[in-house]
């Protein structure tokens, strides 16, 4: 495939009249892309009057509802449904994508190894960016943390906000899990799931992080504060131990444990060398933030961890409608199941 030849539909997801504004600016900047998306979906995620807004404010695009449980991945998952494309693209209702968008992520299609490409994606405050937010958890604002690629590169996931995967791919796997998908503003990590199930299942080969397919996203003035931060990250933790219990510690974490022990390290020592050796005052704030989030991480993951490992030990099985979540342990003939 080639920007040329390009084969993609788009899906949106929407759930909330709050973000109108934004939805009209994320679906306009698909629209204005310089080769045109085979389909522009928009799906409505069980909101009635939300579904009848945009049927009536969109011509020319798909507009469907949610028909699985409400949240993020029900709602892609309706979308891929839709799609007719051989790729389907995903883009948030709160995100604006590059006239370029599609046409650079068509590029890495043209490895048959690549089962989907991601883009960077850059935060777009309403407010002026806080000195003494780590550009390092720029993934707690669902954006492109500056210790990733500049380049082309292989990733073990990409972001839900700015990605695009193989239609046959994401029905090879069943699509989005329910058990990790965003409903409401709750974190979502179903694209993480999904990315690590499909190198699991095919390890020859990859998922693709184009840096140069971008998108800007939204970040209203309540991301602009600590207790954002701190939240954010905390949830964060949880995921990562519902993910790790689902799909196993060394493929969740092995992305985390090189974050954790080589980027974290130099950004907080970074932060007090602005302060204290180039006399910047946020460097030290901005320190003590990469801390705290860290520390909201590791408790956020080890309360949860708790939980998965009591649940596995009372639960036989845990089932979403989308497929298992966690694996069911063997039988052993026999033996009765408390």
């Amino acid at each position: 495939m080639s920007g040329g030849s390009m084969d993609m539909s788009v899906v949106i997801c929407a759930y909330t009249d709050e973000r109108w504004q934004d939805l009209v600016t994320a679906v306009a900047s698909v629209q204005r892309q310089t080769v045109p998306a085979r389909q522009i979906i928009l799906v409505v995620d069980h909101n009635p009057a939300l579904l009848d807004h945009c049927r009536s404010a969109f011509p020319g695009v798909t507009i469907v509802e949610n028909g699985e449980q409400r949240g993020i991945s029900g709602a892609r998952n309706t979308g891929v449904a839709e799609a007719r494309a051989s790729v389907v693209a995903f883009l948030d209702d709160d995100a604006e994508a590059d006239a370029d968008w599609l046409e650079r992520l068509a590029e890495g299609y043209t490895d048959a190894s690549v089962m989907g490409v991601g883009g960077s994606i850059t935060p777009h405050w309403h407010t002026r960016a806080p000195d003494w937010f780590p550009t390092e958890f720029y993934w707690a604002l669902g954006c492109s943390h500056s210790a990733m690629p500049q380049v082309s590169s292989p990733t073990r996931n990409m972001i839900g906000a700015n990605m695009s995967v193989r239609r046959d791919v994401l029905e090879a796997l069943g699509g989005f899990r329910h058990c990790f998908g965003k409903i409401g503003t709750r974190y979502s990590a179903d694209e993480t799931d999904l990315c690590i199930r499909g190198l699991q299942r095919w390890p020859q080969r990859i998922w693709l992080y184009e840096p140069s397919a971008r998108v800007t996203h939204k970040q209203p003035a309540s991301r602009a504060t600590r207790r954002f931060f701190v939240t954010r990250c905390y949830d964060e933790g949880v995921s990562k131990a519902k993910l790790s219990s689902a799909v196993g510690a060394a493929d969740g974490l092995a992305n985390e444990y090189w974050y954790t022990f080589h980027v974290l390290p130099r950004a907080f020592l970074h932060g007090l060398g602005d302060t204290f050796l180039r006399g910047r005052p946020y460097g030290v704030t901005r320190a003590l933030a990469i801390a705290s989030g860290f520390a909201a991480t590791a408790v956020g993951y080890a309360l949860s961890a708790a939980r998965e490992r009591l649940a596995g030990r009372t639960d036989s099985r845990v089932v979403s409608a989308a497929g298992g979540c966690r694996a069911a342990p063997e039988r052993t003939p026999g033996r009765s199941e408390a």
